[in-house]
């Protein structure tokens, strides 16, 4: 089978939708599919920024071939990216089923334009998030709201198959009133990061981190409670003198917003914002140094760095929000606080940082018990089995 898998944005793009696609596509040709990825030249939206040009537009892959093409958009709050040329990509190589990536853009609609006038069926996962979770203000989030009522129902409706990754996406999807079809919880896959060297504290030294430190992993977007998060580190610092906070991460448009709160908090010296890393050896031993792996965010679809974390037997801190309980259960593979809550989200980091007996059995379960449950084979399996089934023989 010749499938397009259509993504935004594609790596060495940062991001759980760009990874959970990369992930995907070697495994999708393991299973006999000819794949070819669709997707922008971007290396990322808040801020805009194009990829060097030393990253080709077409390049041939061990599963098929990465095609980028140009994308544009609107500035400020009418931000949406829009692909050229991509509905005459589709018809060009005639793909036998489109997968197309995150509810709401404009890859689902081309998609839906190119099942009407070819009848090539769609898959769509759903990368959901809820409109108060999304980038930016009042009239973006009147926009989405607008889509949401007017706009989505046909173009999920077309759908052959909508594909989420927890029950509580499939919830909110619901709760809009969209005429869904068939619908599959289908969670994503954990790939193991480089095993970091053992018996080292090489991340601390390559940082000189003189102390022990809490770590975020993750964009930094106005999604992810990072304010909420320095303040909570705030309550912490003021406990632990020698405490640290470590953001590791591409600038989702809130770089300096955390700077300056860390600022005015007397935190500078020890809050240390170090963008993204492209070693994943040196992350998987920021996990395994780190005191405590920190999720504050508003919403999460699911979470990867929350298994990232497990897997190195690092407990984790979260809030309550998305798929988040599905993945991490309160009490046994980490603690969950209410997003937003300062208070809570502090007393919870105290209690993993100073109870080391807690810290080790959460750890120690999640990496057991948790993490093995997902697996990106099984995604394949399970997308394999769907696509069978909807390509008519």
């Amino acid at each position: 089978m010749k499938v397009a898998l259509v993504s935004t944005r594609y790596p060495p793009g940062p991001g759980g939708v760009e990874r959970h696609v990369a992930e995907l596509a070697p495994r999708l040709a393991a299973r006999g599919h000819r794949v070819d990825v669709y997707t922008s030249e971007l290396y990322r939206e808040f801020p805009w920024e194009r990829l060097p040009p030393s990253i080709p537009r077409e390049a041939p892959a061990s599963f098929g071939a990465v095609h980028r093409l140009r994308v544009f958009s609107l500035p400020g709050e009418l931000h949406y990216p829009v692909f050229r040329g991509l509905a005459a990509a589709l018809r060009r190589d005639r793909p036998t089923l489109v997968h197309v990536h995150t509810y709401g853009t404009n890859q689902v609609a081309v998609a839906r334009r190119h099942k009407e006038r070819t009848g090539t069926p769609f898959v769509l996962t759903a990368h959901f998030h809820p409109i108060w979770s999304i980038e930016g203000g009042w009239l973006r989030h009147r926009i989405r709201g607008f889509y949401d009522r007017r706009l989505a129902g046909p173009v999920v409706a077309a759908a052959s198959v909508v594909v989420v990754q927890t029950r509580e996406e499939e919830r909110l999807l619901r709760s809009l009133g969209l005429p869904l079809g068939r619908v599959e919880v289908v969670p994503p896959g954990y790939a193991p990061l480089p095993a970091p060297p053992s018996g080292t504290r090489r991340f601390s030294e390559e940082f000189d981190l003189p102390g022990p430190f809490a770590l975020f992993v993750g964009r930094l977007a106005s999604n992810k409670g990072l304010i909420t998060l320095v303040d909570a580190f705030a309550l912490l610092a003021r406990e632990d003198p020698a405490s640290h906070l470590v953001l590791i991460g591409a600038d989702g448009g809130m770089r300096e917003r955390v700077a300056d709160r860390a600022r005015t908090s007397g935190l500078e010296r020890r809050v240390h914002l170090l963008g993204h890393l492209d070693d994943e050896s040196l992350v998987a031993a920021a996990y395994r140094e780190a005191r405590v792996s920190v999720l504050p965010s508003d919403y999460e679809a699911f979470g990867l760095v929350l298994l990232e974390s497990l897997a190195q037997g690092t407990p984790v801190v979260a809030t309550r929000v998305g798929g988040i309980p599905e993945v991490v259960e309160d009490g046994r593979a980490g603690l969950l606080v209410p997003p937003g809550s300062v208070s809570d989200l502090a007393r919870a980091l105290l209690a993993v940082w100073t109870d080391r007996e807690l810290a080790r059995r959460l750890g120690d379960y999640g990496r057991t018990e948790v993490v093995g449950r997902f697996t990106w084979e099984a995604l394949a399996d399970r997308l394999d089995v769907l696509y069978r089934e909807v390509v008519p023989s």
